[in-house]
This record gives structure tokens, C-alpha cells and sequence, in this order.
């Protein structure tokens, strides 16, 4: 099989805040398999938690350890493999999510219907960065109005402090009477435990469905504390990476959020998936900044999933890639061989 390699410099309609920093773009990767009739695409959102600070990173570890002789027909193996190498994850996910493309487009189904998933019945929510009051007042209507969303995560944990949370999460507030919109939240890890507790019992009381990862990882030790007598259903992120990592905490959250630059692709999506199911959690798909490429192989495997969060590529001015529409607030997979996500015509033109 041949395996090529892409970086493409990806630009957002908006800027993205959390609590750990923002960003207007960056470099992503794009991974090729061919088996001289088939190709298969992948993609990596490079991220220095997620093992690979860059693109050209991930590229040089995915080099390094594709030289060596490996069952490409297999991504069960390529994914075991690539993880005891210690190849970086979202390194991984795009070497495995060609390899199920791959796979999908030579057994000639839909990847979700090769997983054996329904198609998703659950809206997207978009994300809304951290911000001040007055930039919520100026996008808001952009998200809600133009896109006709109705589910919102909103990110909080400001290094302001919760009482700036309060304020944006206010300016929110004030959307909700006009728009019947669903809210949930992602703190991201800004807060600590008291912070965490004070904040959902304040949410709980202003239409927050849920709260995303209240504490930093590493602090998971302060999860029994919040999950006692919580007024709000908690859900982890970065404190869950990979299927191993929910038996630690699976009796003091209510769900997990996966994400394929986290646990390596498809294959660790499924693990966490059927680990979280057998505990009993509710589970949610999110994203990083990823294109159509990602969201389309993403979304093959959210039929089952509780909550969607697969709107990244929403965010790109322009996106490169197609794949992956928003057909009445849902991130639809494709009924063509494959994830279905793949590079514009327009794009491949310029290059």
C-alpha cells in the first residue's frame, strides 16, 4: 500500500477560546492509503496534549513507524501496534480512519454501516468560545439566526474568574428566551473543586443540561467530592483518552466525551464506546479542529452516541474538504463507500 502526506494550514471564521488559550488556525496533517483502486483519507488536528504539537510532527512519527512492515488490511492491529510504539494518538487517528475508509470503500458500504451503526438522530451542538459579553452579543445571532441551531456548548472556565463565566453565560441566557436552544457547558478544567460546585449548582438553575470536564486532569482525585449530591450530570474529557481510562473514574461522572485526536481514530472510538456502555455511562462524540475529513469519519460512528458536539469544521473559512453536512442540525454521514469525507474539487484545483 502507498501512504501519502499532506499538511494544509487551516484558517477559522472565528477564533476559538478556551481556558487554556486561543486559536485562529493552524497546520493540520492529511493522511492517504492506496491500494492501487482505493483510497482512503485521513486527518490529524495536532495537539502538544494529544502527543504531536504539529503537523510535521505527527508526520515524522507516522513515517517512522509505517516503515516498518505492518498488516495495513488490519486497523484493529495498526492501532495495538501504533500504541505500544507510543505514536502520538492524533498521529494515529488519521493513519486509522484512512485504514477504515480503505476498508469501508473495498466492501463497497457506508463506514457507519460497516460498523454495524444507525445514522444519527442527534443534533450537533455549536460551540461558542470563551468571551465578553459584548462578542456573545455580536455572535450569537450569527450561530443561532443564520445556521438556525438550536444546542450550544459554551465554553467557560475564564482566567478571569467565574464571575466573567456568569457574565457571558448571562448574555446566553438572553438568547434562550427568544430561541427554545439547549445549553450545555465545558469548562475545560478552568475551574477548582470549589469553584466546579459553586458553578453547576449556579447552571443547574439557568437551563445547563450538563457540564463537560469541571476540573483540570490530573485532579481527578476531587471527582467523588463533586459527583456527591451534584446538581448537574458531569462528563469527562480530557480525563478520559483511551477505553482504559474509564474504569478509574466510571463511578463519579455520568459520561464521556471521545474524541478521535484523543484515543487514536475509529478503533479507539469504538473501545471507549463499548467500555462506556458496559459502565453503564452516557457518551458523547466532540472535535478538535478538524475538517470535513474528521467530522465525516466522526460521524459514522455517533448513531448510538448521547450527545453530538461535531461542528469544527463549521468553523473553517473555507473548509477544504466536503463530506459531512449539516442536514437539519445533524452532522450526517455519507451513503457513498466510505466515511464520505474527502478534498473539494475547488481545493485540489489549487494545489
Amino acid at each position: 500500500m502507498q501512504i501519502n502526506y499532506q499538511i494544509v494550514y487551516l484558517k477559522k471564521l472565528f477564533p476559538l477560546r478556551i481556558s487554556r488559550g486561543v486559536r485562529d488556525g493552524q497546520s493540520n496533517l492529511f493522511v492517504s492509503v492506496t491500494d492501487g483502486t482505493h483510497t482512503g483519507w485521513g486527518e490529524t488536528s495536532p495537539g502538544e496534549s494529544e502527543g504531536a504539537a504539529t503537523a510535521e510532527e505527527a508526520q515524522v512519527q507516522l513515517e517512522r513507524f509505517c516503515s516498518t512492515e505492518l498488516n495495513m488490511n488490519s486497523p484493529f492491529t495498526v492501532h495495538r501496534l501504533a500504541r505500544q510504539s507510543k505514536v502520538a494518538p492524533c498521529a494515529l487517528a488519521a493513519l486509522d480512519m484512512a485504514l477504515w475508509d480503505l476498508k469501508a470503500k473495498k466492501a463497497g458500504f457506508p463506514l457507519y454501516q460497516l460498523l454495524g451503526f444507525p445514522k444519527p438522530k442527534v443534533p450537533t451542538s455549536i460551540t461558542i468560545g470563551i468571551m465578553s459579553p459584548e462578542e456573545a452579543r455580536e455572535r450569537l445571532p450569527l450561530i443561532l439566526e443564520k445556521q438556525e441551531i438550536r444546542t450550544l456548548k459554551v465554553k467557560l472556565g475564564s482566567t478571569e474568574g467565574i464571575e466573567a463565566d456568569k457574565a457571558m453565560y448571562q448574555e446566553v441566557m438572553q438568547y434562550h428566551k427568544k430561541y427554545p436552544i439547549s445549553i450545555r457547558v465545558d469548562a475545560n478544567g478552568g475551574w477548582n473543586v470549589e469553584d466546579a460546585q459553586h458553578m453547576m449548582s449556579w447552571l443547574a438553575q439557568r437551563d445547563c443540561t450538563y457540564v463537560e470536564q469541571p476540573l483540570k486532569e490530573g485532579n481527578e482525585k476531587d471527582l467523588p467530592y463533586l459527583f456527591k449530591n451534584r446538581p448537574l450530570p458531569i462528563f469527562i474529557d480530557e480525563s478520559c483518552r483511551f477505553a482504559e481510562d474509564i474504569p478509574k473514574w466510571a463511578e463519579y461522572v455520568d459520561g464521556v466525551n471521545l474524541k478521535l485526536m484523543k484515543c487514536g481514530g475509529i478503533t479507539g472510538a469504538l473501545q471507549i464506546i463499548s467500555t462506556a456502555k458496559a459502565f453503564g455511562l452516557k457518551t458523547m462524540i466532540g472535535c478538535m479542529g478538524e475538517t470535513s475529513i474528521s467530522i465525516a469519519a466522526g460521524a459514522s460512528v455517533s448513531g448510538m452516541l448521547d450527545h453530538i458536539d461535531l461542528d469544527s469544521h463549521l468553523n473553517l473559512n473555507p473548509d477544504p474538504c466536503e463530506g459531512a453536512p449539516l442536514v437539519n442540525e445533524i452532522i450526517t454521514p455519507s451513503e457513498n463507500a466510505g466515511h464520505g469525507g474527502r478534498f473539494r474539487q475547488s481545493f485540489l484545483s489549487l494545489t
